[in-house]
This record gives C-alpha cells, sequence and structure tokens, in this order.
C-alpha cells in the first residue's frame, strides 16, 4: 500500500516533474547536512521510529544523496544515491509530496532499484519526506520500521513536521546569504545615487536586524550581526543612553517605513511588544514621535 500526503500546503509541485524540469542544486553544503542530521534526529525521538535518513539533493544533479544516517544496523545505504522518480524517495521527489509503503520490497507503487540495500538494513515499512523549499525539492527525509505495519497518521505528520524544520531553516539561511549579498558593496555602487545607495543600505540592515534572532546557526548569526555592525557606524550616544537590541531592531524596521504590524511579523513579535520597545527607545532618545527616534538613532550612530 501506498500513502501519498497532502503536499506543503498546497505550494509544492504535485504533478510529476516534465523532462527538462530542473530539480535544484545545494547551495547550503555543510549547514544543510547539519539541518538533515537535527531533522532526523528529532524524528526518531518524537515519532518513535528506529531508523531514519536523508540527504540533499546533489549540485547539478536530479538524484538525492544518502548522507545521514540514524538508528541503522549497517552501512548499506551510506552514500546512496537516489534518482528523481526511482524507489521510494525518488518518487516522493519526483512528485514534491510525501509517500509511504507499508511493506517496501512487495510494493506494485514503486520501482526496485534500490531493494539490496533496503533489505540488508532490514526495513519494511517506510515513508520518505521531500524538503521543498521555493517550491524545489533541496532534499528528502526516510523514516523507517523493520516490521511491515503502517506508520499511522501520527507518525507521517511528524515527518512532515520534520522536513518542514528543515525547510525553513533552509529558507532563513537563503534570505540571509541574500541580504548579506545585497549590504555588500558591488562594482556599480559607486555611480548610483547617494540617497539610493543609502536607502539600500538602511532596508538591509532593517531586513539583517529582524531576520537574525531567527537564525539558530551561532556562526551565521554573529556573520549576520557583524554584517549589522559594519552597516551602523557604532554608537556614539551620550553616557547613559543605551539601546537594547530589540529596540534597535524595531527603529531599524521603522527606519525603512515598517508599520508596527510589518515590524512585528519582521521580528516575530506582536505588535504591542513592538509598540513597547518603539516607545522605550523613545523615551531614551528624548524623541516624541517616530521620525525623532529614527533621526536620534542615525545622529548617535545606532542606525545607518
Amino acid at each position: 500500500m501506498q500513502v501519498s500526503l497532502p503536499p506543503n500546503g498546497g505550494e509544492a509541485r504535485s504533478e510529476p516533474r516534465r523532462r527538462g524540469d530542473q530539480v535544484t542544486t545545494d547551495p547550503w553544503g555543510a549547514a544543510g547536512v547539519a539541518e538533515i542530521r537535527g531533522a532526523l534526529a528529532r524524528l526518531r525521538r518524537t515519532a518513535g521510529l528506529p531508523v531514519a535518513f536523508g540527504g540533499l539533493v546533489e549540485a547539478g544533479r536530479h538524484q538525492v544523496r544518502i548522507s545521514e544516517l540514524s538508528g541503522t544496523a549497517t552501512p548499506a545505504l551510506r552514500s546512496l544515491a537516489v534518482t528523481s522518480g526511482t524507489g521510494l524517495g525518488g518518487r516522493a521527489v519526483a512528485l514534491a509530496r510525501p509517500c509511504a509503503v507499508t511493506d517496501y520490497s512487495a510494493s506494485r507503487r514503486i520501482s526496485h532499484e534500490y531493494d539490496a540495500p533496503v533489505a540488508a538494513e532490514g526495513l519494511r515499512s517506510v515513508v520518505a519526506v521531500p524538503v521543498v523549499v521555493r517550491r524545489r525539492v533541496r532534499g528528502v527525509l526516510y523514516g523507517a520500521l523493520r516490521s511491515a505495519h503502517p506508520l499511522g497518521d501520527r507518525t507521517l505528520g511528524l515527518a512532515v513536521d520534520a522536513a518542514r524544520d528543515v525547510e525553513q531553516a533552509l529558507l532563513v539561511r537563503e534570505e540571509a546569504d541574500g541580504l548579506l549579498a545585497a549590504a555588500r558593496p558591488g562594482p556599480g555602487d559607486a555611480d548610483r545615487e547617494p540617497g539610493a545607495a543609502r536607502e539600500q543600505v538602511r532596508e538591509a540592515y532593517a531586513a539583517l536586524r529582524a531576520l537574525a534572532p531567527r537564525i539558530a546557526d551561532p556562526d551565521l548569526r554573529g556573520e549576520l550581526l557583524d554584517a549589522c555592525a559594519l552597516l551602523a557606524p557604532g554608537p556614539a550616544a551620550p553616557a547613559g543612553v543605551r539601546l537594547a537590541p530589540r529596540e534597535v531592531d524595531v527603529l531599524g524596521c521603522v527606519a525603512a517605513g515598517a508599520t508596527n504590524a510589518v515590524a512585528a511579523r519582521q521580528l516575530g513579535v506582536t505588535a504591542e511588544t513592538v509598540k513597547a520597545y518603539l516607545r522605550s527607545a523613545m523615551r531614551k532618545l528624548g524623541a516624541r514621535t517616530r521620525g525623532e527616534a529614527v533621526v536620534a538613532a542615525r545622529r548617535a550612530g545606532w542606525l545607518p
């Protein structure tokens, strides 16, 4: 029996990919692998699965390389290359949606190129969930039993949740890389109007400040905050005037033209929390309005 679950809330493509469609490449390297590894450990822990494994789509190829194993008894699955459209994981890649079989070797709904390594590990009931970012498949997570028992809705749901966690982490990293690239001076920046260049810097600064708290990777978070420090000249406020990091985040959003509601969405807090931080920053800066607070923060070096 094969089970197919709804694909990513309707955003991912659910039809088979046509010849010539691009699957994707892997721009995340070791960080992406680490996200896969962490998701597999969480999946085993929450679902009680004895085995979980997975990997990312290889750069320039229509295949997933199984790089991460959790709970396996043999190395049979390690470095296995699963081509789009083949086996269970390849089918999940081709359809861009989760698929499961109750008895892998006996299933008539999948091809059987990988029966030998699957049998060597003793796997029977298996679920494969694609990791989809911006409508492109980036990898696959597998969970498995060594008995031919249906996995159940709870287990299937937890597998989907684990894949969504990876998707969000990779999406945040992609956004961060894009913002860092936008914040770095380019070869044509010298020819741009000073006002336009300044506004781009301010927008990038606000976006970076808003994104940093969402990043679990301490190295990437530190890189973002370092970029923010390069964009802003550094505080030169009078003694006793110190803004908290979240007050600076809110002011950065306000400076970029965000309303309280928009700033709340960007920062992952409530609109009331944004108002509270803004009032506190205004009080410290001696400002009566949002605009005055932004101007005072820029003069003091808190904002670019």
